[in-house]
């Protein structure tokens, strides 16, 4: 039978640790951008057209900050899948010490 493991058990247990890490702190990026945060206008990519639209100019920076803030969730969800194949080669390098060969 064929092994699906391919990380060893410090790889493994580095890319759990910063999954966990990218997973919190991608999603409370996501959230200050989605709350439009004031802080975060640096990050934001406008030009400067589209301060220029009068009425509508507003909505078009909200419109940016909330995709920038979707990026952030989308980022943050593949941290999710990252570390659950993570914790998977953890589990499969412990079961592995156990084994008689």
């Amino acid at each position: 039978m064929a092994s699906l493991l391919f990380c060893g058990p410090k790889l493994a247990a580095c890319g759990l640790v910063l999954s966990i890490w990218g997973v919190i702190m991608l999603a409370m990026l996501g959230i200050f951008f989605t709350t439009h945060s004031a802080v975060l206008i640096e990050d934001v990519p406008f030009k400067d057209t589209d301060m220029e639209d009068g009425p509508n100019a507003l909505q078009n920076i909200y419109g940016l900050y909330n995709q920038v803030g979707y990026n952030c969730f989308i980022a943050a969800a593949i941290y999710v899948g990252i570390g659950i194949l993570s914790f998977c080669q953890v589990r499969l390098n412990k079961r592995k010490e156990y084994l008689v060969h």
